[in-house]
């Protein structure tokens, strides 16, 4: 199993990747973040990000989807942005969040390194 700083690490080992973070949904903090980009600002995204995961788990109550968030994907014309709520019960609460380079990066391998790397947190 893989403690946030190691699972923080192994993001940033996905081809393109440029920040990633941890974040609470219920406060808006990140609770670990790493990047490569000084025009990212990872707290700010983690944040805004934040508004977007409970913007959509609003919609999907008002609607009445009993179903879970697999993961967000917004794209951009250079990046691309995941964000990934946690599963099971030691997660509740929280998601991933990736920024990657569209340029270099391949979305579906990118999104299924993801998965893989929320199945062995351990928080």
């Amino acid at each position: 199993m893989a403690d946030i700083d190691t699972g923080l690490k192994e993001m940033m080992t996905i081809d393109g990747a440029i920040g990633a973070s941890l974040v609470d949904y219920g406060s808006g903090m990140a609770l670990g973040s790493l990047g490569t980009s000084k025009d990212l600002d990872l707290m700010v995204a983690s944040a805004g990000n934040t508004e977007v995961v409970r913007a959509k788990m609003r919609t999907m109550d008002q609607l009445g989807i009993k179903d879970t968030i697999e993961d967000i994907l917004i794209t951009l014309s250079n990046q691309y942005h995941l964000i990934r709520p946690l599963s099971g019960r030691k997660g509740t609460g929280l998601f991933l969040y990736l920024a990657l380079d569209r340029h270099r990066s391949n979305l579906a391998l990118a999104r299924h390194r993801l998965r893989a790397i929320e199945a062995t947190l351990d928080i």
